[in-house]
């Protein structure tokens, strides 16, 4: 493979903006659900595995994933149990919401993840699981490649 055709592999295929929730960068492969997440009771927080039951990534664990889903449903222990899952190492590495709450946002700030929400494109529409994703909590900017650039 040619230096021009491995550089042009290395270019994203989106690039969204969006409103930062909390500063940092982080990167990753994407987890992507179209269903809400409750905490208290749909969250595994010693593994980061979904366990709702009529969830669509029931038995997926988002540990050291970019988790890019519509919002947060629930009580406020949805803050408790993915701060649980942070101190167990088993959070994702970065957030990408729709629906700005208290509770996804008081998540968010616990876990220390960089989050982005409010984007100028529709994060479920661009993003797909399995995608590389890099969130950048700062400049409020979320870059998709296909596949982990080189």
């Amino acid at each position: 493979m040619s230096a021009e055709s491995t550089t042009l592999l290395d270019k994203p295929r989106a690039v969204i903006t969006g409103r930062p929730v909390v500063p940092g960068v982080a990167e990753g492969e994407a987890l992507v659900t179209r269903d809400t997440i409750s905490g208290w009771g749909g969250v595994n927080p010693m593994t980061g595995t979904v366990i709702e039951s009529r969830h669509e990534l029931k038995g997926q664990s988002f540990a050291g994933k970019v988790l890019v889903f519509p919002g947060a449903k629930g009580s406020s222990g949805w803050s408790g149990i993915f701060h649980m899952a942070k101190l167990r190492g088993m959070s994702p590495v970065a957030m990408v919401f729709n629906i700005m709450t208290t509770k996804a946002a008081l998540g968010a700030v616990v876990m220390r993840t960089p989050t982005v929400t409010d984007c100028d494109q529709d994060p479920l529409d661009i993003i797909r699981t399995g995608d590389w994703v890099r969130v950048d909590g700062d400049a409020g900017t979320i870059t998709v490649w296909d596949k982990k650039p080189d």
